[in-house]
């Protein structure tokens, strides 16, 4: 198994294995994890072996507590964190992987796990995980993607009961409104993770990259350019 300061990465039978790991402080996202789940996300995209990228969180408390608010307003400016942003576009990196992605979910997922959760094709969670979405009440706005994804995936209701009022789901909710597709009991998670994401990978590559690319260019098109969308895509099967 490789390490980051912030992460660990091992690949396994064509999976890579990703892991948040600052597991003191539930796996906060950091700078520093931003710019190792960026060269990790890269290794994904760029080694031929991997087939697959499950994403987990180290330790019983939690997925990811979202941001680690201890280094908010530590950039140089605010002009220099615009800049490193456009730089390393780390959410469009994970949402354009043309590889599976899943996230195995356990205990707290707030802010920006629920984010890095939402950009992946596939979410399982755990039994007793909370989602949650706590910016608005620090003084921010979700700004890895969440105003966008979160109400595609739930639903323009309760995701913005989420945002804005700060309301949490369980796992069985989650389910419910298609925030997780599976749940697993805690010590089964990543066992059940990994089972359903090797499921996937029964079909070839070429046909798993190229659904993924109709569903998510597909998405923002009118029904009929997406009709022809997939079939410039199928064609391409032969």
């Amino acid at each position: 198994m490789s390490g980051f300061a912030t992460l660990l990465y091992e690949k396994r039978d064509g999976v890579a294995f990703v892991t948040l790991n600052r597991p003191r402080v539930v796996n906060a996202f950091n700078v520093q994890m931003r710019d190792d789940l960026w060269e990790a996300l890269a290794a994904v995209r760029d080694d031929p072996d991997v087939r697959a990228l499950l994403v987990a969180g180290a330790g019983e408390r939690g997925f990811c507590a979202g941001a680690d608010l201890t280094e908010f307003g530590s950039a140089p400016s605010q002009d220099v964190a615009r800049r490193v942003r456009r730089e390393r576009d780390l959410w469009t990196a994970l949402a354009e992987l043309p590889v599976p992605t899943m996230a195995a979910v356990r205990g707290w997922c707030l802010g920006s796990g629920v984010e890095i959760a939402a950009l992946c094709d596939l979410r399982i969670a755990a039994h007793g995980a909370v989602f949650g979405m706590p910016e608005a009440a620090l003084g921010l706005i979700p700004a890895a993607g969440g105003t966008q994804t979160l109400p595609r995936i739930v639903g323009e209701a309760r995701a913005t009961a989420m945002m804005l009022a700060g309301r949490r789901i369980g796992a069985e909710e989650a389910l419910a409104c298609g925030l997780a597709h599976w749940t697993a009991p805690p010590d089964a998670l990543l066992a059940e993770a990994e089972r359903r994401l090797r499921a996937v990978l029964a079909a070839d590559d070429s046909v798993l990259a190229l659904l993924k690319r109709a569903v998510r260019e597909g998405a923002e098109l009118p029904l009929d350019e997406g009709l022809r969308l997939e079939r410039r895509l199928a064609a391409r099967l032969g």
